[in-house]
């Protein structure tokens, strides 16, 4: 009889089982303190496939608060009707948020939310623009993977892009640098957006005590469980400086 191979004790990592519902693993799933909120925004998440911090992401659980809420992982997408699945039958009335070099600090404004034309200004008649607004596309993914999605969905172009100008940063703190003072979680994102755009603060104020609470939940865990912090970011060194 041949030999089975013997297996190394500790060479495999194990394996953390994860929430159906959130993707969380479950010591950090917080599923069952999720509270439903109404609202009559749609919400569309685009996740990069490389977004992989299963730990920290916020996507899904943004979603779970909401109704009519959808996240799609992938790169690309024909239009807003395929991406979202069903049809969209006025794409302007879509926002999607996308900072990229454009600042809320830097435009001559005192809104925290700005729709702004395709040469980055303010576009004229705000409030009518915003509160014609019957959905939101949220990019999720680091800077770079939000700006690939971007560049790869013409179709955003129709419609409304929309920045932000949080009064405060991100409540990541030093468990996930962020690039600029504006850039905040997925789930604070659509909390600043839906709160404003519907004159409504308790949406903000309810998904920031799920992502508070998150948070709170992985710092607790991280100490007995290390498998769970994000893995560090590979270096691409096609980006080197030529000599």
């Amino acid at each position: 009889m041949s030999k089975q191979p013997e297996s190394k004790a500790g060479t495999a990592e194990e394996v953390v089982p994860e929430c159906p519902d959130c993707g969380k693993p479950l010591p950090l799933c917080i599923c069952d303190s999720i509270e439903p909120i109404e609202s009559r925004i749609s919400l569309l998440i685009l996740q990069h496939p490389q977004e992989q911090d299963r730990a920290l992401g916020t996507a899904r659980l943004t979603a779970l608060h909401f109704k009519d809420a959808v996240v799609k992982i992938g790169l690309s997408w024909p239009s807003l009707s395929k991406a979202l699945g069903r049809p969209v039958h006025d794409p302007s009335r879509w926002a999607v948020l996308y900072l990229g070099s454009a600042k809320v600090s830097e435009l001559e404004t005192d809104r925290d939310i700005v729709a702004i034309n395709r040469k980055g200004e303010v576009e004229p008649n705000q409030r009518a623009i915003l509160g014609d607004i019957e959905g939101i596309v949220l990019l999720d993914g680091t800077w770079s993977q939000a700006k690939a999605l971007w560049w790869r969905n013409a179709w955003m172009l129709k419609c409304q892009r929309v920045i932000l100008g949080p009064e405060r940063p991100s409540r990541y703190g030093k468990l996930r640098k962020e690039p600029r003072r504006d850039g905040l979680s997925t789930i604070e994102a659509a909390g600043m957006l839906l709160a404003g755009l519907e004159k409504r603060p308790d949406i903000a104020d309810t998904l920031n005590v799920s992502f508070e609470r998150l948070l709170a939940r992985y710092l607790d865990v991280q100490a007995e469980m290390p498998e769970l912090a994000p893995k560090p970011k590979k270096k691409d060194y096609r980006r080197r400086k030529r000599a």
